[in-house]
């Protein structure tokens, strides 16, 4: 019997993409052979992606941005696109894709050169390249929400041609898809909301091999605050954490690993220093993804800082949550509604906090690290909810019987 082919499509780079990453092995695990296409465009990401296609045992292609008159070609056509929908009229699809995205056919074209029983696509500038791809070999769509795209932007009159043009992809190809999963329970709800389709939450867990192999002490002599991300940027709520840690009582230190926005670091520093913890604040490099676990591992509490707008960054819930319950890190989470969703379930080792609070989160820091028993209490409830329900290896079942149930 011949091996069923998948093709997973996405515009970012495979390191900036774990989620892709684990379904691309655990599908070839499962049987499936795998191809993977995906962006190639960033110089400082480019041996994060070494780290993982040297040792992939998936084929995979990377799409760059092509030769300089080509690419200037293709801005040009997204100039003209974009000038169109800004009128609010759409006269066909191909508007909208060329929109939205200046790689969605190069994604198209590297997708079709080889066939495939299903495309699945990461990132909604895949969407379009995913079914094309697919209709070109009469093969099964799949798409998989990492973030409800619509929702990613604020719904103010200045974005209304660009959700206009994502609600345009997004209602012409959903319909057309087999397969429908998305990255949290509120996800797939907004989706089904808007669009009347039915998504399957997977959540963005870790693999087990990824984990310590047992439970880690922290490695700094003071308490020390993690965060993580592809990019060290403004509105992810850091600005409150280093306010509140200039009213803790507690000596903490905050450590952010990823690359820092042009500008941003500066910023940082003088607010770190205005509060008077400028030698607590530490700026770390960016990481391979199978790292991320480890690395947490050695800290006393992971941060989860999500807003509460735009939509999207109130209903996700990001891999850090999953990445610091793998590690056996404590978790501080600001209220949104997915993190009261889920908190619930991992109370015990959790602290919800109000972002906009920086005085209630010191005092909810202070009252964390002043009782060390009760840190270490969360830190072993952490690493047991981390081994035992919240990583890919238990995730993963319930992603392969959607596939299944896909191609049948």
């Amino acid at each position: 019997m011949r091996q069923q082919r998948i093709c997973l499509v996405s515009p970012g780079h495979v390191a900036s993409n774990p989620r892709l990453v684990k379904e691309a092995n655990a599908l070839h695990e499962a049987g499936f052979q795998v191809r993977v296409v995906a962006g190639d465009y960033m110089a400082a990401i480019r041996p994060l992606d070494q780290t993982i296609l040297s040792q992939a045992s998936w084929a995979w292609v990377q799409v760059g941005l092509g030769a300089r008159p080509s690419y200037l070609a293709r801005r040009l056509w997204q100039n003209v696109a974009r000038y169109m929908t800004r009128t609010g009229w759409i006269p066909h699809i191909s508007i909208a894709i060329w929109a939205h995205s200046t790689v969605s056919f190069q994604l198209a074209k590297a997708a079709a050169a080889e066939p495939a029983d299903l495309y699945i696509a990461h990132n909604l500038a895949a969407l379009p390249a995913a079914a094309i791809a697919a209709q070109y070999h009469q093969a099964r769509l799949g798409f998989d929400a990492e973030d409800f795209h619509v929702g990613e932007l604020p719904d103010t009159p200045e974005y209304q041609a660009e959700i206009a043009v994502r609600d345009r992809i997004e209602r012409t190809f959903l319909p057309l898809c087999h397969h429908l999963t998305a990255a949290s329970p509120g996800i797939a709800a907004a989706y089904a909301e808007r669009y009347g389709v039915k998504m399957q939450p997977i959540l963005n867990v870790c693999p087990l091999s990824e984990a310590p192999t047992s439970p880690c002490e922290p490695q700094t002599s003071q308490p020390s605050l993690y965060w993580f991300s592809q990019t060290i940027g403004p509105g992810r709520g850091l600005e409150s954490i280093i306010q509140a840690m200039g009213q803790m009582r507690t000596p903490v230190h905050l450590h952010l690993r990823g690359l820092v926005a042009a500008g941003y670091a500066q910023k940082l520093t003088e607010l770190a220093q205005r509060v008077g913890v400028g030698d607590r604040l530490h700026l770390l490099p960016p990481a391979p993804p199978s790292e991320m676990v480890r690395l947490a591992a050695s800290h006393d509490l992971g941060l989860c800082l999500e807003l509460t707008q735009p939509l999207n960054r109130a209903i996700c819930l990001t891999n850090k949550i999953f990445t610091y319950l793998l590690a056996g890190l404590p978790i501080l989470m600001s209220k949104t509604p997915a993190h009261e969703e889920i908190y619930p379930q991992i109370s015990k080792v959790s602290i919800l906090i109000d972002i906009d609070n920086p005085t209630a989160i010191a005092i909810a820091l202070d009252e964390y690290f002043l009782n060390p028993s009760k840190l270490q209490l969360a830190r072993d409830q952490a690493w047991k909810l981390g081994q035992e329900i919240y990583n890919w290896d238990v995730e993963q079942h319930h992603f392969l019987q959607v596939i299944e149930k896909t191609l049948r």
